[in-house]
């Protein structure tokens, strides 16, 4: 009995490990299974969906758990109302896309003043200092500035074969303008009588135009239409940007011209940025035979005086000045004079009221005022009145508009 046990005992041993292994054979799979899983679902639950999107009704998944929160229907927004479509507007047929342009007239106006006694410029004024006045209507001076520059100059003279006082005073009166240029100036010399001929183009040159001057020795006609040649010489310079001059040196006698005086006054007038200088020639023949020779005699005086006026109209309509020497020595001090009134002034800028592009002449008048608005008075150092003159131009013409 005693050698049974032992295997008795284990019989018993193995049936009961075999037993134990059937028991727990069939839990084996599920705990093999819920290994291969995330976590396991407890009894009684259904399992949970991974959180892969938000449930159809609404909310995020993961902050709500299993239970998904319902969304709150908001009201539908109103469309807003469609823009409003754009005008259609044709053109003419034929005619593309046009823009529209407004161009507001501007004036420029240069001022000289000098001293009547000394004839020296005027320096130290003021904008408020000026009056400028279009057709008697004061404007208002939006721009202001003195302006001293190099010169842009025609030398227009007479040369023609009459006397020879006349060529003599012609010579030396260019002479003396040459010999005041500076080194920027640019200045070219014409000559005229019957036709007009240039003899130096524009240089800045000195010496060539004071060679020029000096190569005019036998004129080919006695005429002297200075119409003409005034009027080509405008026809020149009109070509040329800026401010120009012309130093017009004639006896201002016209005698064989296709113009009349009133078209080359017209010419004069429609110039822009030209402002003309005339100095006579034969005063002191024309002096010593003043009031000589009867009939024919007061003819030919008369024939001067109106040539006198005619140079006066000329300058003073540009704004220029016109002198009458009768000495040879007079001359210097006259292009000293000229050449001082060219190179300063004042220059003032407006817009007109009357800004109709009509092709109408307008006239200009500039005064002088004190502080209070009144007539501007000058003292010299003694506190003895100056007398002053107000060289500007005596008007322009408007552009034409084009219709």
């Amino acid at each position: 009995m005693n050698s049974l046990r032992p295997s008795a005992l284990a019989l018993r041993r193995v049936s009961a490990a075999g037993l134990l292994l059937l028991v727990l054979s069939p839990m084996a799979a599920p705990l093999t299974q819920a290994q291969s899983q995330p976590q396991s679902q407890p009894q009684g639950q259904q399992p949970q969906q991974p959180d892969q999107a938000a449930p159809d009704s609404g909310g995020p998944g993961a902050d709500s758990g299993v239970i998904a929160l319902p969304k709150k229907k908001e009201a539908p927004e109103e469309a807003p109302p469609p823009a409003p479509a754009a005008p259609s507007i044709k053109n003419p047929e034929g005619v593309g896309d046009v823009s529209l342009r407004i161009d507001v007239p501007e004036v420029t106006v240069d001022v000289g003043i000098l001293v009547e006694k000394t004839h020296q410029f005027v320096p130290g004024l003021k904008p408020g200092n000026f009056r400028v006045y279009e057709d008697g209507v004061e404007q208002k001076v939006v721009g202001f500035k003195r302006v001293e520059a190099p010169i842009t100059a025609l030398l227009l003279c007479e040369f023609a074969a009459n006397s020879y006082s006349f060529i003599y005073d012609m010579r030396n009166a260019a002479y003396a303008f040459a010999e005041q240029l500076r080194p920027q100036d640019y200045v070219a010399l014409m000559t005229f009588d019957l036709r007009t001929q240039i003899v130096s183009d524009f240089t800045q040159n000195k010496s060539q135009i004071q060679a020029a001057i000096n190569s005019l020795r036998l004129p080919d006609f006695r005429e002297t239409d200075v119409f003409d040649a005034l009027y080509e010489g405008i026809d020149r310079l009109d070509r040329i940007e800026g401010r120009k001059y012309i130093i017009l040196i004639a006896s201002g006698r016209d005698t064989m011209s296709r113009l009349t005086f009133d078209k080359i006054l017209k010419k004069v007038k429609d110039s822009r940025d030209i402002t003309i200088f005339t100095v006579s020639t034969g005063g002191f023949m024309r002096a010593v035979t003043e009031g000589r020779g009867g009939f024919g005699g007061q003819m030919r005086d008369l024939d001067y005086l109106q040539a006198d006026n005619e140079m006066r109209t000329f300058a003073s309509t540009t704004g220029g000045m016109s002198f009458f020497p009768r000495f040879t020595g007079e001359m210097p001090d006259i292009f000293g004079q000229i050449n001082q009134t060219i190179r300063s002034k004042y220059q003032l800028v407006y817009h007109p009221i009357n800004a109709k592009q009509n092709g109408t002449y307008r006239k200009l008048r500039v005064a002088l005022v004190d502080d209070e608005g009144q007539p501007l008075r000058m003292q010299d150092e003694k506190h003895k009145p100056l007398k002053y003159d107000i060289i500007a131009r005596d008007g322009y013409r408007a552009k034409q508009e084009v219709e």
